[in-house]
């Protein structure tokens, strides 16, 4: 997709800092991170979101996830790392990317980046649970 920035990546015709590729996936320093060494997993196939990831793709995407935690942590003196995914809300580039960032006691990184509350009731988080598990047994 000519259109999309990450498969121009992928494509070597616009430029990244690339610190991992293998047959499936391509990792590559994002230009705006949240702490040096910020990374972003891609597949190399353009995919939009994680439900489009096909089953054969998982093992090999989540494996250079883990490998690039593992090594983002170890290069960058962190003590932890941050592994979020955006899926079409916030998403910045429709391409299917994992972020790896870095992380350290007292970083001023607080916990998610929206508000979080707790359900009204035992009630209310059961209505949610059942119309997950519902949704999940339809797939």
């Amino acid at each position: 997709m000519s259109e999309c920035l990450f498969c121009s990546i992928i494509a070597r015709t616009e430029d990244a800092e690339i610190v991992h590729e293998d047959a499936d996936t391509l990792a590559f320093l994002d230009i705006r991170p949240l702490f040096p060494g910020h990374t972003l997993v891609v597949p190399k196939e353009h995919l939009q979101t994680i439900t489009d990831l096909p089953a054969t793709l998982i093992q090999p995407f989540f494996c250079s996830v883990q490998k690039l935690a593992m090594a983002i942590e170890t290069a960058m003196d962190a003590h932890g790392t941050f592994v979020a995914m955006n899926n079409k809300v916030s998403q910045s580039v429709a391409h299917l990317h994992a972020h790896v960032v870095p992380r350290r006691p007292k970083d001023g990184l607080r916990g998610f980046f929206w508000p979080r509350s707790r359900y009204d009731d035992d009630r209310a988080r059961t209505a949610a649970g059942d119309k997950i598990r519902a949704a999940l047994d339809a797939l």
